[in-house]
Parts: C-alpha cells; sequence; structure tokens
C-alpha cells in the first residue's frame, strides 16, 4: 500500500489508474522502462507496439529481455512478461511498425501515448497524430549519458515540433549508457502517472535535459509557436 500513502493519490487516483490505457510506442530501452514502471503502478490497460526483434546488442538497456528471448518480437515478450508481473494489468504486444496508415488506429482509442522510438519520423507522427486527438504525447530521447523528456499537452503547451521543427539527422548506432535509458523511461512513467490521477505538476512547456556524466539537471522553457504546421492553429 505504499503507493495508496502518496499524498493525494490514495484509493481515488488508484482507481483513475486502473480505468486509464496507455500506448507505449517502440519497447527498447525508453519503452521497457516507462511500461513496466506503468505495469507496477496498475495502469489499467497497455498497449505495446514494436516491429523489432530482440538481439543481443539490446540486452545492456532494454530491461524485459533475456538471452533466451534473442530473435523473438519484443512486444510479445514484453507483453507476457509485463502480464505474469502484475496479472491485474491488460497487457496487448503488437508486433508491428507504426506508420501514417495505421498511427490513428493506435492512438485514438487510449488516453496517453508515451514515446519509446529511437528516430524522428516517428516521433513526429505520433506527435502530429496525437495533436490531431488532443491525447497527451510524452516525449524523451537518450543518447549517451543524457536524456531529454518533454510533455505535450495539446492546446496548453508547445507540441515536439515547436521544440524540433526539422527532422534531425540520423546517427546509427545511438551510444546510450543503459541507466539513462531507465531514468528517462521512469521519468515518462511519473509524467503519464500524474495526468492520470491528477498529482504534482506536468512539465508542460519545460524541455528537462538530464546528464549523469555530470549529475546536472537543466529545464528550458519551450513556448508555443504560434507558425508551428502541428499545433499552431489550436485554440
Amino acid at each position: 500500500d505504499r503507493q495508496l500513502r502518496i499524498p493525494k493519490l490514495g484509493v481515488e487516483g488508484q482507481l483513475k489508474l486502473r480505468k486509464a490505457s496507455v500506448l507505449v510506442a517502440g519497447i527498447g530501452g525508453l519503452g521497457c522502462a516507462s511500461s513496466i514502471s506503468l505495469a507496477a503502478a496498475g495502469i489499467g490497460r497497455l498497449i505495446l507496439v514494436d516491429k523489432d526483434v530482440v538481439e543481443m546488442s539490446n540486452l545492456n538497456r532494454q530491461i524485459l529481455y533475456r538471452g533466451e528471448d534473442l530473435g523473438k518480437p519484443k512486444a510479445e515478450v514484453a507483453a507476457r512478461l509485463l502480464k505474469s508481473f502484475n496479472p491485474d494489468v491488460e497487457v496487448k504486444g503488437v508486433f508491428k511498425e507504426i506508420n501514417r496508415e495505421n498511427v490513428e488506429l493506435f492512438v485514438r482509442d487510449v488516453d496517453i501515448v508515451v514515446d519509446g522510438q529511437d528516430n524522428y519520423e516517428t516521433r513526429f507522427l505520433l506527435n502530429e497524430t496525437c495533436v490531431k486527438f488532443r491525447k497527451p504525447f510524452i516525449h524523451a530521447a537518450i543518447h549517451g549519458l543524457e536524456g531529454r523528456l518533454l510533455t505535450v499537452i495539446p492546446g496548453k503547451g508547445p507540441c515536439l515540433r515547436c521544440l524540433i521543427p526539422n527532422t534531425p539527422p540520423l546517427l546509427r548506432p545511438v551510444p546510450v549508457l543503459g541507466s539513462i535509458a531507465m531514468v528517462m523511461g521512469s521519468m515518462q512513467a511519473a509524467e503519464a502517472i500524474k495526468i492520470i490521477t491528477g498529482i504534482g505538476e506536468v512539465g508542460v512547456g519545460k524541455l528537462l535535459v538530464v546528464d549523469l556524466e555530470t549529475l546536472d539537471l537543466l529545464s528550458i522553457n519551450v513556448t508555443r509557436n504560434p507558425k508551428c504546421p502541428v499545433c499552431g492553429g489550436l485554440k
């Protein structure tokens, strides 16, 4: 009952979590950490979507997978493990790529979307769709020992395209320390929990930069761009 003892959460907040549904889009380092935190918190329904299978290079940071899972679809492995971890949570694993043809099917029926992607093309697509359906979008990105977090609440603050107007160059493979994936994924889960239950302050309009090399935390105010092609017309 430690979670129920949190001021302003209690039984009422726990019931809100139980009724909520969250899409975790990408079950890599970020998605593993966020989904296990959400399942542990008692989210009622989790949709896990990923197009990849487990590879050896994943195991330093993607904490839901083991050596015996190599070659298996990440979404299906993660769904089975989370279901065994908390049988009260409905978990659906979808072994599929998110693209323009199917993104609305994934987004429109959930309450929140958590960004576990490793490319900005899909991130921008999710951001655009979340703005269209007025769904909160919790973005995070990691590189080396650094992570960044931006919570998008359509109509109340900037979206991802306000922060990053153009697609950054894709560098492969991206160096990542496993610890930063767990830190940022857990922060994404915390933002989702706060949105659902109404406790605490959600980081709308703030880019949080976490540097594990120096242990610095930097909060940068981000304003909404009235000319943003995605959210500029929202009221």
